[in-house]
Parts: structure tokens; sequence; C-alpha cells
């Protein structure tokens, strides 16, 4: 189980060079969106979920109605629910308050690498499985929540033409460019790209709840129609 552990914390450890300009931006963006030092701990310690986080924030800050930001944070955060139905068949078996953390800690780095280890070796028992996920909890999840406070407190020293925003893109081309490996992926990433672009006019980043839904709806309808061409 040691040995789990310790492969969970190497493969979640170059997300460190991601997850810490991360925290730091999000500490930065909540202030100077108004929030205090106990609401921004709170929001990171209570949601974790970076895209989110800075989705509501934003909006918030540019004067969105607050069932708007909680909405644009709810679409953001739709993929944790494809995340669980996928750890579903390795985790689903782990005793309630095992499966609570699993699911409090479920950010996109611990799924992309757990997932993929398990897919690579499907005989990892159940306490491996949990071993190797909180080992690649441990270098990611401390580290949004100090440097999210570090960006609070030292936020406004740190220069501008450091350009800390890049930590976003580059997070989930990482996580997102290696599953895009069937059709299904494909098609629901163009109709994404595709949706947002052309509604990109819409106030309160409202394009982003029909973008979602959409890319969600047109990946399912194609890996069924698949499937049934497989039968």
């Amino acid at each position: 189980m040691g040995s789990a552990y310790w492969q969970g914390f190497r493969a979640g450890a170059p997300f460190v060079l991601v997850v810490a300009p991360f925290g730091l931006l999000f500490g930065v963006v909540a202030t100077e969106a108004g929030l205090d030092i106990f609401q921004t701990m709170a929001m990171t310690v209570l949601v974790i979920a970076g895209a989110s986080q800075f989705a509501a924030v934003q909006l918030l800050a540019d004067g969105a109605p607050v069932f708007i930001a909680v909405l644009t944070g709810l679409a953001v955060n739709m993929r944790m629910a494809m995340y669980s139905a996928a750890l579903t068949p390795h985790l689903g078996k782990a005793g309630l308050w095992k499966r609570a953390l699993v699911s409090y800690f479920m950010v996109d780095q611990t799924y992309a690498v757990s997932v993929a280890k398990y897919e690579q070796q499907p005989k990892m028992g159940m306490a491996e499985k949990l071993a190797f996920y909180f080992g690649a909890v441990t270098p990611i999840c401390p580290l949004w929540y100090g440097f999210t406070y570090v960006g609070v407190v030292a936020g406004a020293a740190i220069p501008p033409e450091y350009a800390l925003d890049f930590a976003v893109p580059i997070t989930f081309i990482a996580l997102v460019a290696p599953s895009m490996r069937s059709l299904p992926h494909l098609a629901a990433a163009f109709v994404s790209v595709t949706v947002s672009l052309a509604l990109a006019w819409m106030p309160y980043n409202s394009w982003l709840l029909i973008a979602a839904v959409m890319a969600m709806m047109t990946g399912a309808a194609l890996e069924k129609r698949l499937g049934k061409q497989h039968e």
C-alpha cells in the first residue's frame, strides 16, 4: 500500500508547477473582486475547484446576479459528475467516509492520474487504488490551499509581467489533450469550442452553460450510437 501511495504522489507531483501559480492567481483575483481573506479561503476549502471558483468570482466582480455566478460555477463543475461515474467501478465499493474523502478531493489532476493508473493496472486492489488516489492528492490539494493564501496576502506585490494566468490554459491542456482518444471526446470538444465562440457575445458568461450542455449531449449521443453499431 505504501508503494501505491508513493506512486500516486509521483504521478501528482508534476502538477505542482501549475497548481502553485493557479492558486496564487486565484488569491489575487478574489482579493481584487472584493473578497476578504476569510471569504477567499472558505471558498477555496469548501469548493476546491479552481476553474469554477474563477468563473464565479469574476462574474461577481462584474456585477452579475449571484444565481448566475452559482449556475456558472455548477456548469463548470458538471464534469465532476462524469469523473464520479468513471471512478465508481474502481472505488464505488469503498466505505462511506472513504468515498466522501475521494469525492471531496476529486479535482481534475487527481482524477486524470488515478483513472489512467486503474485502467493500466486493472488488478489493483481497493486498498492500493485508494492509496494511489490519496498519494496523488498529497502534492496537489494542500498547495492549492497554501498558494491561494499567499496570493491573498502577497498578491499585490506580484508584478503583472509575471502573467500567472498562464497556469489556467496550461493545466487544462495538459489534462484534456491526452484524453482526446475517441470520436465522442473529439466531437464534444469541437462542439464546446464552436458554441463558445459563437455565443461569446452573451452576458455573464451564460454561453458557458449552453456550450457545456451541448458538448455533453453531443458526446453522449455519439457514444451511444457507436455502441449500438458495435453490438
